[in-house]
């Protein structure tokens, strides 16, 4: 028989997307093909502590509006940043440490800090252990809401009007003055619509900047951009490594929520999702182009999901790129490239064989 290829799926984490990550990462746990995966669970703690997870999707799913989290009775483990050690060690009941056996490749179903920008990304480098997704340097600069703007601007791609502040910085009169109202602000380096604020009247601004410092100490206030909101899935083709796109998406907020905020993503049914969108062919083909340009500008590797706006004269702006978008049953990453032709275990497999091919 063929040896199946061991993978460790990583998931929870410390940041505000804990609870999102797990979700992910049940779904994935679900959908893995077993006579070709064996497949080793790790969830990390809101405090960051590595632990086996049972393989159980179920667990890590939204009941009844109740987010999951990581499950905190496993037994420890823990990855060294050291290639000669064979790879995850758990420790025994005794307090040593004992080998799990090498691990083939890990699935880091992350999402946000301490997991997409790079910080994980820089562990299993050192560790010499294959990962599915982009880099570190990709994963740091398309976390940092900034630096993907300064990029994706150099690259010529259009970005929104945006002022950032750094820590103890304060917005400056004239810069808001050109922004206009409404503005969005928002933490540099957070993702699920964390501890952004639409801010429509300027004494709303302080509370606002406020809100999202409890997240990150730098924070973007960006011009609202009017438009609908498109999204575009990007894969490594396993021929040539360069970027394949999906049919677009599109996210209509129909009831309850002015804009695509937490509640609306994960908790309220108030969401309706056109796959694909219902735009001219000329739009989507000019949008899927600069999806994978906005790819290749951040040197992105995997997979991403590329947001746009799309205004009503076909005008096109690039709001974020995600590299390890959600994975959820209702996530659009995965639905759009079912709608290309790739359905969900296909996704993963193609993934995983990205990943090995690094």
């Amino acid at each position: 028989m063929t040896k199946r290829i061991r993978v460790a799926v990583v998931f929870g984490g410390r940041s505000p997307e804990h609870a999102i990550s797990a979700v992910s990462a049940g779904s994935v746990l679900g959908a893995l093909d077993r006579d070709r995966y064996e497949v080793l669970p790790i969830g990390v703690s809101r405090d960051g502590a590595w632990l086996l997870a049972p393989d159980d999707p179920a667990a890590l799913s939204i009941r009844q509006g109740q987010l999951p989290a990581v499950d905190t009775s496993g037994a420890p483990v823990v990855l060294p940043g050291d290639p000669t050690v064979g790879g995850i060690q758990v420790y025994g009941p005794s307090g040593g440490l004992s080998a799990l056996g090498g691990v083939d490749v890990v699935f880091p179903v992350l999402h946000g800090t301490y997991g997409e920008d790079g910080t994980i990304q820089g562990l299993l480098e050192m560790a010499g252990i294959p990962y599915v997704g982009a880099g570190v340097l990709a994963s740091a600069v398309s976390m940092d809401k900034e630096f993907t703007k300064r990029l994706l601007g150099q690259a010529g791609l259009p970005v929104g009007d945006y002022l950032v502040l750094r820590p103890g910085q304060r917005p400056d009169p004239g810069a808001l003055e050109r922004l206009g109202l409404p503005v969005f602000v928002k933490p540099a380096r957070a993702g699920s619509s964390f501890g952004i604020t639409k801010v429509k009247d300027a004494a709303m601004l302080p509370e606002a900047i406020a809100t999202a410092r409890e997240i990150d100490a730098k924070v973007l206030i960006e011009a609202a951009v009017v438009g609908r909101e498109v999204e575009c899935g990007v894969l490594e083709s396993l021929v040539s490594g360069a970027p394949e796109t999906s049919v677009p998406a599109e996210i209509r907020v129909v009831a309850g929520h002015d804009w695509y905020d937490f509640e609306a993503k994960y908790l309220d049914d108030v969401c309706e999702f056109d796959i694909p969108a219902n735009i001219p062919a000329a739009t989507t083909a000019a949008l899927r182009e600069m999806a994978a340009a906005a790819f290749t500008a951040l040197d992105c590797s995997g997979l991403a999901r590329v947001d746009f706006f799309v205004g009503e004269d076909g005008t096109l702006t690039v709001n974020e790129v995600n590299t390890m978008p959600g994975f959820t049953p209702i996530s659009m990453f995965p639905r759009m490239w079912a709608a290309t032709g790739l359905d969900y275990p296909a996704l993963l497999d193609r993934l995983i064989q990205l990943a090995l091919r690094k």
